[in-house]
């Protein structure tokens, strides 16, 4: 298998693993959560929710994922 077959694999083991866990959650009851940082306005006939402390939250786990994973490959070389 090439390189690229093998990480599309591997992202897709890691999306299916996060929607599992985010059904899983749902169905615990918990809903809706934000973080500190989110943004959320709500106005008469109006809202807008931009999840920012969630995007950078997202942003640390994956980078520290992706390194984690870059180092173990170039390790096993």
């Amino acid at each position: 298998m090439s390189a690229v077959g093998k990480v599309l694999l591997g992202l897709g083991v890691m999306l299916m693993a996060v929607g599992l866990l985010l059904i899983g959650l749902e169905r615990l009851g918990v809903r809706g959560w934000r973080m500190p940082g989110d943004i959320a306005i709500q106005r008469d006939g109006f809202q807008f929710y931009f999840p920012l402390g969630t995007s950078i939250l997202i942003s640390i786990l994956l980078t520290l994922l992706l390194t984690f994973w870059a180092w173990l490959s170039a390790r096993g070389r």
